[in-house]
């Protein structure tokens, strides 16, 4: 049953082995050559298959793999039963909130720690299970790097989910965040990254900025011409 689709990867709900399984499945894209889509799909399913493995070495829940199938693209692992994050936030006390968020800021320094960037930290992709446990998914975009501006973009990515879908506890959220990941990496490489992170905010600023200058030029162009 396919319960997710996405740009680069369809999960589907599936029975193996008498147990219920997710298999995240790259399908073969039609505007790529095949001999390139076939290594682009084998390459993505073998890193992501990695990344897990060596996320979950680094201390850090992630989904157990069940099986790789390379002629495929296919991975089959534990369906992990519980919540995403951003359903679980909005409804809890601001103690559990806190301990939550100071939880994945540590988790997340784990991942920084042992050269993992996730690629695509958000309150979606972090499940709260029956059993109180916070599992980390979908590594599909993420690397084995030591690069500082990934790392940016990592928390970079949690700040904005924070922001955009819970607005109200944004900031204490991803301040907790920042206390435990503190902790995880040490003051100064943590330092490094928050920096970074504003270097990618003002970034991001500067070009809202000149498209609205642009665009506020159109307008004014436009208007002068009307009158003309």
């Amino acid at each position: 049953m396919l319960i997710k689709k996405g740009a680069e990867a369809c999960l589907f709900l599936e029975d193996w082995q008498s147990r219920k399984v997710i298999m995240k499945r790259r399908l073969p894209k039609k505007y790529r050559l095949p001999e390139i889509d076939e290594k682009i799909r084998t390459n993505r399913t073998i890193r992501e298959s990695q990344l897990l493995h060596y996320a979950k070495e680094a201390g850090v829940p992630t989904p157990t793999i069940f099986m790789v199938d390379l002629a495929d693209s296919n991975i089959i692992m534990e369906f992990i039963e519980g919540e995403q994050l951003k359903q679980v936030l909005p409804a809890s006390t601001p103690e559990k909130r806190r301990h939550l968020n100071r939880r994945i800021g540590e988790f997340i320094g784990s991942l920084h720690n042992n050269e993992i960037v996730h690629g695509d930290l958000t309150t979606s992709n972090i499940i709260f299970t029956s059993r109180n446990k916070l599992i980390f998914i979908d590594f599909g975009l993420g690397e084995k790097t030591t690069d500082l501006e990934l790392r940016g973009v990592d928390l970079h990515l949690m700040k904005r989910a924070f922001q955009s879908t819970h607005s109200r506890i944004a900031e204490e959220c991803f301040n907790d965040v920042l206390e435990g990941y503190i902790k995880a990496v040490g003051d100064n490489p943590a330092k490094n990254v928050l920096e970074k992170i504003d270097e990618i905010e003002r970034r991001g600023r500067y070009v809202s900025e000149r498209r609205k200058t642009k665009n506020d030029k159109e307008v004014l162009n436009n208007n002068s011409f009307i009158h003309a």
